[in-house]
């Protein structure tokens, strides 16, 4: 049986993982738990977010510290406003036209970045 599981195709037996988590699921009528487990990964998926960011930040602030005022603000303000929308996505959640306005502020933060940080880069 070992060498069954062992040489069977690893998608297949992904699926058979998931199919047996939420049979058990199920029967034990866990989705309770289940609820109070995605909001708790849902927190830490943020957490992890802005760990990433703080971490990249603490890499280079000496070098963001030698830029002009003005680029400064709008690199951390893109930020901050990253940070804040999605915050916000997952403490309200959003579908339909708050979904796309979402991804377009986290767009137009990006690219605001990308912008500050290759003008002050470039010379």
């Amino acid at each position: 049986m070992r060498r069954y599981f062992s040489e069977m195709n690893p998608l297949l037996r992904g699926l058979l993982v998931v199919a047996a988590i939420a049979l058990v699921i199920v029967v034990f009528q866990l989705y309770a738990t289940l609820a109070a487990l995605y909001v708790i990964a849902r927190i830490a998926f943020f957490i992890a977010i802005a760990f990433f960011i703080y971490l990249v930040w603490r890499e280079r602030r000496t070098e963001i510290a030698s830029w002009p005022t003005r680029a400064q603000i709008a690199f951390y303000g893109s930020a901050g406003l990253a940070v804040f929308a999605v915050g916000a996505y997952l403490v309200i959640g959003a579908s339909g036209p708050d979904a796309a306005a979402f991804l377009l502020v986290l767009v137009i933060c990006g690219f605001s970045m990308f912008r500050v940080w290759r003008d002050q880069t470039t010379y």
